[in-house]
């Protein structure tokens, strides 16, 4: 006898608000993308989008702990030959800002397919 699984195509989706003061960045997108996978929920299934929406609040409160500002280096390959561009989190967040450091960090964390789109998308800022 199988067990039945009480998955539905379209659950229902909450948001959840974080409060992004005082917390570290790593901590930070741990807590996200869990929220944005829905591996809090019961009915969490690797395979299926059933993740809530995630409101990030006082991004610019966020820290940043040890050396990381010096340290960290975020790299990016253009595509042709000895082009790999290298940026220390310092530069990163001048050019860029902490919206797209944590967004970077949580995109880490999920899933590399064809959800991780989906589930990035729920990821806004206020």
């Amino acid at each position: 006898m199988q067990t039945k699984k009480n998955i539905q195509n379209n659950p229902p989706r909450k948001v959840v608000s974080v409060d992004a003061d005082n917390k570290s960045l790593g901590r930070l997108a741990v807590e996200v993308a869990i929220i944005l996978r829905g591996k809090n929920k019961a009915e969490y299934v690797p395979y299926k989008d059933c993740g809530d929406t995630v409101l990030i609040k006082n991004i610019d409160k966020m820290k940043f702990t040890g050396n990381k500002l010096e340290n960290k280096n975020y790299f990016h390959y253009t595509g042709y030959l000895g082009n790999l561009k290298k940026k220390t989190l310092k530069e990163f967040l001048i050019k860029r800002g902490p919206k797209e450091v944590l967004r970077t960090a949580v995109m880490g964390m999920l899933q590399k397919n064809k959800l991780r789109a989906k589930q990035i998308k729920r990821l806004r800022f206020v």
